[in-house]
């Protein structure tokens, strides 16, 4: 109760307290909004790498056929839930008389692919439709038609960075052309050489998606896998593809996963395909956020820069609360000797402003937590009043990949800064409780 008494009595009386715990509050909003708002974007990329090509993502050297029969043989496995197949070439394509994108074509099955990456809820005209995704044309089926990135027919306003989907829904049913190339051996005298022929593509756009992450959206053009083959490689009688992309059940190890995978792929390339163990070995098997393990890798190097240096500037507060304290012990030195002169020891006189700093701490720890939640989820609402304002746009999707600012708190790393806050503003106050305890009652009362 004497603790309790002394710290409501100082918290009144010495209204100096509050700034050490404004200061506290403070640099714990920072660390926290600096720890989210680098580990959501980190999410957000390995997510995105989800998103587009699943949770495992097996890829051989060179194309290979039967895809279907590896497929069937991925999904019997316990681990695997669904897989699909992609086949991909770069190519131009060709929006209007001097409008030319550099794309990437991916075919693919839709239906498929929706089990696997779930593609359809970024679809603009499909995503509310009952009905699985589809390349079909309505009225036109004898048409190809295909899906296109927002940023591959469109660019994002300068100013706010969104799209006009009223004017893109318009250039749904609109005919492009594609223009790429195909490699093909042809014989000669001296023996085989390898020739480029460049292919022509028209296909209708049947959709447009919009997944958020600027590359995708600026980059890539879904078209159904059978047709694209045909167009490349005419004279294959199967099936080919080059990426294997396979959904994990829920519950399933993604080590255990890639193990059981890469046994069926060594079957079925022995078995099925005929290939030498130098292909065999040479095929990639990987989840897709490893895939970004060395870009994740240098973030976080920067994220754990950043923190040390906010941590330094944070460091502040602990100086704060040690010339506060100080000055209460300086200048209550006979509140101190009167408590002593009563029979109470110096480690309990000690802990009162130890227990008082440490009761700062938690204070400040607690109010930053909650500024820096309500910072860190209002994030882009910030972002857009500061554009408002001042005119000045400081989250730009085609530097930062998103078209948001991932904004998920991270907990993970907030409750170690709020620990580590509240030791150190206890800490903070340790040498001024030490000047305490050594109070002689004799030497403060003798002249009262």
């Amino acid at each position: 109760m004497l603790k309790l008494f002394l710290w409501l009595r100082y918290l009144r009386k010495k209204k100096i307290v509050f700034l050490s715990i404004a200061a506290v509050a403070l640099s714990v909003a920072l660390l926290i909004v600096v720890a989210s708002l680098f580990n959501s974007f980190i999410n957000a990329f390995e997510q995105s790498a989800v998103e587009t090509m699943g949770d495992i993502v097996l890829a051989p050297p060179i194309k290979f056929a039967k895809y279907r029969l590896l497929i069937e043989r991925l999904e019997q496995t316990v681990a695997v839930e669904t897989a699909t197949a992609t086949l991909s070439t770069p190519s131009l394509l060709h929006l209007g008389k001097g409008n030319v994108r550099a794309v990437l074509i991916w075919g693919i099955e839709p239906g498929p692919r929706e089990k696997v990456t779930g593609f359809k809820r970024f679809l603009c005209k499909q995503k509310s439709s009952s009905r699985q995704p589809s390349f079909e044309i309505p009225g036109f089926p004898e048409k190809l038609g295909g899906f296109v990135g927002v940023g591959v027919v469109a660019e994002p306003d300068e100013k706010t960075d969104e799209y006009d989907f009223d004017a893109i829904e318009k250039i749904i049913g609109q005919q492009v052309v594609l223009t790429t190339g195909a490699a093909s051996r042809a014989q000669e005298h001296r023996g085989t050489r390898t020739q480029v022929k460049r292919r022509a593509l028209k296909f209708t756009i049947a959709d447009i998606f919009f997944t958020g992450s600027y590359y995708v959206d600026k980059t890539f053009i879904y078209l159904p896998i059978e047709e694209l083959q045909k167009a490349l490689y005419p004279n294959e009688a199967e099936p080919i593809a080059d990426q294997i992309q396979i959904k994990l059940e829920a519950d399933a190890q993604a080590d255990v996963a890639m193990a059981q995978i890469r046994g069926i792929w060594r079957w079925f390339a022995a078995e099925q395909l005929g290939w030498d163990l130098y292909l065999i070995k040479q095929t990639t098997v990987t989840t897709a956020k490893q895939m970004q393990s060395q870009y994740v890798a240098e973030l976080r190097k920067q994220m754990g820069v950043l923190l040390v240096i906010f941590g330094i500037v944070s460091f502040s507060a602990v100086l704060l609360i040690f010339c506060i304290f100080y000055m209460i012990v300086i200048t209550r030195q006979r509140d101190i000797a009167i408590i002593k002169s009563c029979g109470t020891t110096s480690i309990a006189v000690a802990l009162v402003f130890v227990g008082f700093g440490a009761c700062v701490g938690i204070i400040g720890s607690g109010i930053g937590a909650i500024l820096g939640y309500v910072v860190t989820k209002n994030i882009n609402t910030i972002e857009e009043w500061i554009r408002i304002v001042f005119g000045l746009k400081l989250w730009k999707s085609s530097v930062y990949m998103f078209s948001r600012i991932p904004n998920e708190v991270d907990w993970a790393s907030a409750l170690p800064i709020i620990l580590s806050v509240v030791i150190a503003a206890a800490v903070g106050a340790l040498i001024p409780a030490v000047i305490a305890a050594g109070t002689r009652p004799v030497n403060v009362l003798r002249y009262e």
